[in-house]
């Protein structure tokens, strides 16, 4: 029997070619709206020198990173404006004035067809990415990647902060942890307890799985190694890693959260940005275990600094944003008056935790004075 033109094999291909027109029609959708975004964009770049005659810029500088409204990038921003206004430069930070949230490599297209004259950008090693920025490059547009790199690529240069660095000095403060903990148990008796050893969780993001031998995976090896180092009293430490979806704020929120629904809770937890810091300061107190789990936090957001001061958060790591932002600015000034700049640089990392948080919280109170 010929089933060929049957009804339902008519109403397949009447599906399948519905299906079709859909998702061609979804793409172009896409890529007439980022088009005429990029034009808008370019009608107010180059009518940017015509809104202040009194004042024209040298060069326009685009910061594109995956989430504009967290401290973080702010911080960083404000490092990379300051430090490009002193070269007669403008750094816009994209997507921020856009009526829509688009993807990093959303805007990375934009930033090309705008035609600015420097892209600073938060990458990550996918295909696609390396494409986009040696698409950027081929117009002529140097590319900086900051904090996340892409190795492949024909970028400039690559900023960041010293991944061994800061693996080693969580492990310091986790031998510390392992230590006081110690003392506690010993204090009270608790010798069963004193041999358990120390669970440690370290949070990465999800997207890590596109970086290779990115800032995430150098912190934890060099974590791992200084604990070995030490030793710590001859403690055992189980190391795993749990990974977040970063996808939003929201996401990561859950996924932290279901640490505390295990039946073993991790001691120490690892946070190697800003949000899993902060959602995992969240989840210790909704959870009451403050005092039980000992967090590790990254960057110095006021929230964080007053978690250390009150006792949710062990310590965190500074991130001199300011400098992240002015070296930036640097490799691509560098770029323009010599044709060269360094292909790799990094910004301070500090400590703060009980000891001398007080000392910081002075410092910052005197410099917003």
């Amino acid at each position: 029997m010929n089933t060929e033109n049957t009804p339902r094999s008519n109403n397949k291909r009447k599906l399948n070619n519905k299906e079709s027109f859909v998702m061609i029609t979804t793409v172009i959708f896409v890529i007439v709206t980022i088009f005429l975004i990029a034009v808008s964009f370019s009608v107010s770049l180059k009518g940017f020198k015509r809104k202040d005659e009194a004042h024209e810029f040298d060069r326009y500088y685009v910061m594109i990173t995956d989430n504009y409204k967290s401290d973080f990038w702010k911080s960083v921003y404000r490092g990379a404006y300051a430090a490009a206004k002193e070269d007669n430069i403008y750094v816009d930070l994209l997507g921020e004035n856009f009526s829509k949230n688009y993807k990093t490599k959303e805007l990375m297209k934009i930033a090309t067809a705008s035609k600015v004259d420097g892209i600073i950008l938060y990458a990550d090693e996918t295909k696609e990415m390396t494409e986009l920025i040696n698409e950027a490059v081929e117009e002529g547009i140097p590319v900086v990647t900051l904090y996340g790199d892409n190795t492949r690529s024909n970028r400039l240069s690559y900023i960041g902060v010293g991944g061994y660095t800061m693996g080693r000095e969580y492990a310091k403060q986790i031998n510390n942890i392992i230590r006081e903990k110690k003392t506690e148990n010993s204090a009270e008796g608790e010798k069963n307890e004193q041999d358990k050893g120390i669970e440690v969780t370290v949070l990465v993001n999800s997207d890590a799985r596109y970086a290779g031998e990115n800032i995430q995976n150098i912190i934890i090896a060099a974590m791992q190694e200084g604990i070995e180092e030490e030793n710590a009293d001859g403690s055992e430490v189980s190391i795993s890693i749990k990974t977040v979806d970063n996808t939003n704020d929201f996401s990561a929120e859950e996924s932290i959260r279901d640490i505390f629904h295990m039946e073993q809770v991790p001691d120490v937890i690892v946070c190697l940005n800003e949000t899993n810091t902060m959602c995992a300061y969240q989840a210790v107190v909704d959870f009451n275990q403050v005092g039980k789990v000992n967090i590790l936090g990254c960057y110095a957001s006021e929230p964080i600094i007053n978690a250390i001061d009150v006792g949710v958060v062990y310590a965190t790591l500074a991130i001199d944003t300011d400098q992240l932002g002015e070296k930036c600015i640097k490799a691509l000034s560098d770029y323009y008056e010599s044709g060269n700049t360094s292909q790799y640089d990094s910004a301070d990392v500090s400590l703060i935790n009980k000891s001398n948080v007080a000392e910081y919280m002075k410092k910052e109170d005197a410099q917003n004075e």
